[in-house]
């Protein structure tokens, strides 16, 4: 790892230069038992990486299950998610004492997790059993393992948390969830090897990524309970420049109106990931094989524009003002930094091998990069004077593959001997 990191050093001195150039910012007055830490899943060290987020280090590492990859922080309590695809099963971090603290059996090869607004269920799409685990959290128990298509590979909670949309890979299709019945309400064919879903902050549609399609699905959920009248499909607005399979005009149990698919939009080659603005107005897509992304409005379902962004743009995030897109390109081993605003590249910065997962510190002014084939995190200083730079980069373990972040304080505030370890 050493002889990794060492050469490095130089251009983290040339980036800390260029900050301390710029001039000096008053830090926050952060409580004493204020934490920010990012939660690093390790595919290949099973094991998960706690960052220090304020000081930009390695604070412990906690052992989990077999090839860990999806992570989540529960919003209303100091704990941590880790899917061990491997293990069959979710490791329950306690983010106060940065240990494991619980584990929950699910079904064969989970690979996502997903926790509702209120903290109380997460969904998990078992890739392995065709089914989604119904989590509760306050239990720590499987309430229901829902069957789906073939293939699911990701279950996205609404922020209403009324529903689940499910993409199902193999089946080329989603599965909507609802969450009070638990039980499928609807299942919609979309386009060919659907992988990531979006849910619009209103839960009025979903958009669904489509990697061997080259296509964004829009789908239209209805309201749950409501009561539709349908005749031969005429509620359905198909629109597509290929020839793709068609919604069914009718949900898969009666009592529901029809989610349905809205429109099939063509985007670049191998859509991978999709970053919806927080104000919901446009969602980015990550073009891996046409070294773009594209740009889609979620009013009208329409493709705005699309860009070169970097070779390989694997991942994406969104600032919180909706002004910024960063975007990993694997195969070039940057982070793109595209204006929203004026709808161009506006800079690019040179991270680890074989960046992916992104996220920003909850004051959005460092972007830390899990650099899958690196065993690192870079820590990318967004808010410089000169534009972005890299900061430093943190080793981790081997394949990290996801990134969850947690903000919180202590319920136990710690000692003077604590705070004063924990500031070195």
């Amino acid at each position: 790892m050493s002889l990794r990191f060492v050469p490095r050093v130089g251009r983290f001195a040339i980036a800390l230069l260029t900050i301390l150039s710029a001039g000096c910012q008053k830090l926050p007055d952060y409580p004493p038992a204020y934490r920010e830490y990012a939660y690093v899943s390790n595919g290949k060290s099973n094991s998960v990486s706690v960052l220090d987020m304020r000081n930009y280090r390695l604070i412990a590492t906690i052992p989990v299950g077999a090839n860990p990859t999806g992570i989540a922080a529960n919003p209303q309590k100091n704990e941590i998610y880790a899917v061990n695809t491997g293990g069959n099963s979710i490791s329950v971090i306690d983010a106060e004492q940065n240990r494991v603290v619980g584990t929950i059996p699910v079904e064969r090869a989970p690979f996502f997790i997903d926790v509702s607004a209120d903290g109380k269920r997460a969904y998990v799409a078992n890739s392995g059993s065709n089914s989604v685990s119904v989590i509760d959290l306050v239990n720590r128990r499987v309430l229901r393992n829902i069957p789906v298509g073939s293939g699911p590979g990701l279950a996205r909670v609404s922020k209403d948390g009324t529903l689940v949309v499910v993409s199902e890979r193999l089946g080329n299709s989603v599965s909507v969830i609802d969450t009070e019945k638990l039980a499928v309400r609807s299942s919609v064919p979309v386009c060919t090897q659907p992988t990531d879903v979006a849910i619009l902050g209103d839960s009025s549609k979903a958009f669904v990524a489509c990697s061997a399609a080259d296509q964004v699905a829009s789908v239209a959920l209805n309201p749950p309970g409501k009561q539709v009248e349908t005749q031969g499909g005429a509620a359905m607005e198909i629109k597509s420049s290929r020839n793709s399979p068609r919604a069914s005009p009718h949900s898969a149990q009666s009592g529901f109106g029809p989610d349905r698919l809205l429109a099939l939009l063509d985007v670049g080659k191998t859509p991978l990931h999709l970053a919806l603005k927080p104000d919901g107005g446009e969602i980015f897509v990550s073009n891996f094989g046409s070294d773009s992304i594209s740009e889609i409005s979620t009013a009208t379902n329409e493709v705005q524009a699309s860009h070169v962004i970097g070779a390989g743009p694997v991942r994406a995030i969104v600032s919180s003002d909706s002004s910024v897109l960063y975007v990993s390109n694997f195969n070039s081993d940057t982070v793109g930094i595209y204006s929203v605003d004026d709808g161009k590249l506006i800079g690019t910065v040179h991270v680890g091998r074989r960046p992916d997962a992104l996220a920003l510190s909850p004051n959005q002014n460092f972007l830390f990069v899990a650099d899958t084939a690196a065993g690192d995190v870079s820590v990318v200083r967004t808010a410089a004077k000169n534009g972005a730079v890299l900061l430093t980069i943190i080793p981790v373990g081997q394949q990290p593959n996801a990134i969850a972040v947690k903000a919180f304080i202590l319920r136990k505030p710690p000692s003077p001997a604590e705070q004063k370890s924990f500031q070195k």
